[in-house]
């Protein structure tokens, strides 16, 4: 294999050219940029992983505090480092590579590869085919590299994030995070509060995207500059009523609102509480109390569709899926529908060593995740789900329990590594594409259902059967879901009028 060179524009040519491929995860779909090296970026950070990196000891030590840190985070790197000059790192079935320079692909390859792995999200395009139009250029999605376009929307210029405001504190002693600019600390902020859910990372910067444009209309900013009337002039915006195209007037929906503002009040009380921001103007700007009031689930199976995929999963494979991948996929079915967790939680942490199976005296699993806001919770596991978890370890060559201070992680990619979170997304797709194919000719409604469920309807339909279907006390509901507030819990309750009726009806007995 040819040794890589660095990114070039023209390494597109035998790639299908990066422009024509179209992001739909985003409203209004967006091209992939033309630039190699910028269309790298932006896929990386759409996923939430990365795709293509080129390291050098140089490189390490530049983003890590010393060599003992960079180590720590990054062993294969430093390892393949020490004996060589150049080392690469990227992403190939699901999991992280890490090779020397000399024996890697070219940065083309394992990015058409990645496109193409990911194709329920990019899609390659004819040559006249164009996406729409965005409406507001801040909004488009565009890639996030490093230094001061990590938000650079349409029309500001590099430099109006690249400097500190009035509010900005210039004291060492008391900054913690030792930056001087909003640039590093927006991504210090990114990186720490967003950086476990690609979802999360994609919504946070949209959201600060959005307000960085409209300081540049409003020729206000950077961000630590703004006052308190500077974000509720924007608070205002985000509420007003707008035409759209047709002339039809709208106005954002509240839970919108809500999270754009619970967003940008995030970001300054998190500079706040680090010391780079002198005051908070955002103190009480979002109305997060009330968002959680008023959200409630809407994105759930019914319990027949539940127990047909249950089926589905407990039954027997097709014949051209091995043993084995099917061993797993019953594995990684079983975990996110009984333990109602979310999807990056079931990925491998190899520094905390989680998620991780303790096993108690009586052969009963407990589940330890690492949740939101890294806080560790256990989940008990119900009996049911142990045949098909201990059926997948003994295919893998291991006890049928696992043994205490067992650190491996609990699902294994064929390669022998552990299985990345868009695999365990694609198994969790796989089963409900099975059980989909399985229906009947005259279940329309339920095969729709299924074709676009994911694994966090797994996980609303966990919350729904401990709140509605069996009472279970919130704060012990909140405790096994991992919520952080009791509210977002009792929203499901709201899902089901019968309960509510049934609970005035007992109350208030007819005489």
């Amino acid at each position: 294999m040819k040794p890589s060179r660095p990114p070039e524009p023209s390494d597109l040519s035998h790639a299908s050219h990066a422009s024509r491929w179209l992001d739909t995860g985003c409203r209004p779909p967006q091209p992939v940029p033309d630039s190699l090296e910028a269309a790298i970026e932006y896929v990386a950070h759409a996923l939430g992983h990365p795709v293509y990196v080129r390291w050098t000891l140089t490189a390490l030590k530049r983003g890590c505090p010393s060599l003992a840190d960079a180590k720590r985070e990054h062993p294969a790197v430093f390892a393949l480092l020490l004996e060589h000059d150049a080392a690469i790192e990227y992403w190939e079935r699901g999991r992280l590579r890490v090779v020397p320079e000399s024996t890697a692909p070219a940065a083309a390859t394992v990015l058409e590869r990645v496109l193409r792995q990911h194709r329920r999200r990019f899609r390659l395009t004819g040559p006249n085919d164009t996406p729409s139009d965005a409406p507001d250029g801040a909004l488009a999605a565009r890639p996030m590299a490093t230094g001061e376009d990590v938000l650079q929307p349409t029309g500001v210029a590099p430099a109006w994030l690249a400097r500190g405001g009035r509010f900005a504190n210039a004291a060492a002693l008391t900054n913690t995070l030792g930056v001087a600019d909003d640039a590093r600390a927006v991504r210090l902020f990114l990186r720490e509060r967003a950086s476990h859910s690609p979802h999360t990372l994609r919504a946070y910067v949209t959201e600060l995207r959005r307000l960085a444009a409209w300081c540049s209309r409003e020729r206000l900013g950077p961000f630590s500059d703004l006052t308190r009337q500077d974000l509720m002039a924007y608070r205002d915006v985000l509420q007003a009523a707008r035409a759209d195209a047709s002339g039809t007037v709208r106005r954002a929906a509240p839970a919108s609102v809500s999270r754009a503002l619970a967003v940008i009040s995030s970001l300054y009380a998190w500079w706040h509480r680090t010391g780079y921001l002198g005051v908070n103007p955002a103190e009480g700007l979002a109305a997060g109390r009330r968002a959680r009031m008023t959200w409630t689930p809407v994105r759930f199976l019914s319990a027949a569709a539940f127990a047909h995929c249950d089926a589905v999963a407990a039954g027997d494979a097709l014949e051209d899926i091995p043993p084995a991948v099917w061993a797993r996929r019953r594995a990684v079915w079983t975990l996110y529908r009984f333990a109602g967790i979310r999807l990056a939680e079931l990925v491998w942490n190899e520094a905390l060593a989680l998620p991780r199976i303790e096993v108690d005296q009586a052969r009963q699993w407990t589940l330890h995740v690492n949740g939101k806001g890294n806080k560790v919770r256990a989940v008990p596991l119900p009996s049911a789900c142990l045949p098909a978890l201990r059926a997948y370890r003994r295919l893998r060559g291991l006890t049928d329990d696992p043994p205490p201070g067992e650190q491996l992680p609990l699902i294994h990619s064929e390669r022998g590594r552990a299985l990345g979170a868009s695999g365990l997304y694609d198994e969790v797709r796989a089963v409900f594409a099975l059980a989909a194919a399985r229906l009947p000719s005259g279940e329309s409604a339920m095969r729709a259902a299924l074709e676009g469920a994911s694994t966090h309807w797994l996980r609303h339909g966990y919350a729904r059967t401990l709140v509605v279907d069996h009472r279970v006390p919130l704060p012990v509901a909140q405790a096994l879901l991992g919520h952080a507030s009791v509210q977002t819990t009792a929203a499901y309750a709201r899902t089901d009028g019968t309960q509510l009726r049934d609970f005035v009806e007992r109350s208030f007995p007819t005489s």
